[in-house]
């Protein structure tokens, strides 16, 4: 199936709720979660997960979603995660991916990663324009969402730590942690890891501002986005 015929299939609105549903998890999902989430009948969420999966918008496994293993732990579960393969479509046809890799490619031979760096910084201040940096997680995760990073908060209480955060208190000792589970720049980070992630990180610190109570780091992980963003203890001081 090509990528328009894929991406066609999310037009069905049940369809493209439960694909959300999965690929905002970050692992896998079992149907009669999907359907839940979805709030539909779970034969009619399993007819449409597969249908994702038959266009190659999902990946499909199986294993035990009882977490136990051996005699009576009952039958392993058909489970679906967000497919690795990158759809896209340009009408007309275009090739920005050929483009930056190319320019990636010149900029690493040539030793520019300090001033793509610097470009990238200035771009996300351009991007932040006039606003003051970034306050706390709650309006990093929605500056970030709405750039594609689809950012989700590290610990079990992400809602009332970040509201908390929002209204000035320190929710826990420990820093708070917002991770990404995609990349924007995936495909050419993958084949230049060190110049794209570096161009990321400036860039986010651009965007985020840092002067405020977050900073944005490195702490790569397969999978996801390799910067973080994250507050103090006592939220910045």
């Amino acid at each position: 199936m090509d990528d328009i015929d894929a991406i066609a299939v999310l037009q069905d609105p049940v369809r493209r709720r439960l694909y959300e549903y999965v690929v905002t998890q970050g692992r896998e999902v079992g149907r009669n979660e999907a359907a839940e989430a979805a709030g539909v009948a779970r034969t009619l969420a399993a007819h449409h997960l597969d249908r994702l999966a038959e266009a190659g918008l999902l990946e499909t496994g199986s294993r035990r979603l009882t977490g136990r293993s051996g005699p009576g732990a009952g039958r392993p579960a058909k489970v679906y995660t967000r497919a690795r393969t990158e759809r896209a479509v340009s009408l007309p046809a275009r090739d920005y991916r050929t483009a930056a890799e190319l320019l990636a490619e010149a900029a690493e031979e040539a030793g520019l990663d300090a001033g793509l760096c610097a470009a990238a910084r200035r771009r996300g201040e351009a991007l932040r324009g006039s606003a003051a940096p970034c306050g706390g997680l709650e309006e990093v995760m929605e500056m970030l969402a709405a750039r594609g990073y689809e950012p989700c908060l590290e610990g079990g209480e992400d809602a009332e730590d970040v509201r908390a955060e929002a209204d000035g208190a320190a929710p826990g000792a420990a820093a708070r942690v917002v991770r990404m589970r995609n990349c924007p720049f995936h495909a050419v980070a993958e084949r230049f890891p060190p110049l794209v992630c570096g161009m990321n990180l400036a860039l986010l610190e651009g965007l985020l501002g840092q002067d405020g109570p977050v900073r944005a780091r490195m702490d790569p992980r397969p999978g996801e986005c390799c910067v973080v963003v994250e507050t103090s203890k006592n939220n910045g001081d």
